[in-house]
């Protein structure tokens, strides 16, 4: 059972975070800090386990300079530190599923051949899906959460956005004629001192009115 000294932590660093709108462009990210942010969107779950998205993180000062006119002028991909782009594979062919099957083998010491359950499985999900995109999107999301998560826990700051425009990054990031398209993205750095949202107070609905025990 937790003690009630992590359980505030992890609440205070909840409350902590908001939607960073202002970014300060001078402060990175440490690669100490960014690598437990990589594992925490590596560690994320997805159905069957199979991460059918990938994260395009954008470092780069040319790229993110490009970014603000398929964000709606909005400056958080430009000033912030990293800026995680997470896309959906458009379509989880045959040939991924057997790669995962074999990932699965590698890593675990077994022989593939034992694994013919998983595979047929998953072959099974994916040959009914009527649109592959809204199914690996939502994916995209577990990702976002626990990157969200982990920065709170670290007191890097964050912007989760959708106010992007999807096709628009796909063209900045090269991605229009890969397996992958742009779902959600997020903005990761420190916050600027005159960010008003900062300060603001976090609003959100009574618990036993989003959450109910049944």
């Amino acid at each position: 059972m937790a003690n009630s000294s992590i359980h505030e932590e992890v609440l205070q660093g909840l409350k902590w975070r908001y939607a960073t709108k202002q970014f300060d462009a001078s402060k990175k990210i440490s690669e100490a800090d960014w690598k437990v942010l990589e594992q925490s969107i590596l560690l994320s779950p997805s159905s069957y386990g199979i991460q059918p998205w990938k994260a395009f993180v954008v470092t780069s000062d040319e790229l993110k300079q490009k970014l603000p006119s398929a964000a709606w002028g909005q400056n958080q991909p430009k000033d912030c530190s990293h800026f995680v782009v997470f896309a959906a594979r458009k379509h989880v062919d045959q040939a991924y599923v057997l790669k995962f099957v074999q990932r699965t083998a590698d890593v675990r010491g077994m022989d593939v051949s034992s694994l013919n359950g998983l595979r047929d499985a998953i072959l099974a999900k994916t040959s009914h899906l009527q649109d592959h995109q809204s199914w690996t999107a939502r994916q995209c999301y577990i990702g976002l959460g626990f990157l969200l998560e982990t920065a709170a826990m670290l007191k890097i700051d964050a912007c989760p956005m959708e106010g992007i425009l999807p096709d628009k990054v796909d063209e900045i990031l090269g991605l229009s004629s890969t397996d992958y398209t742009t779902v959600v993205a997020c903005a990761l750095g420190y916050r600027q001192p005159t960010d008003k949202y900062a300060t603001a107070e976090k609003v959100r609905f009574e618990a036993g009115d989003l959450v109910q025990i049944l």
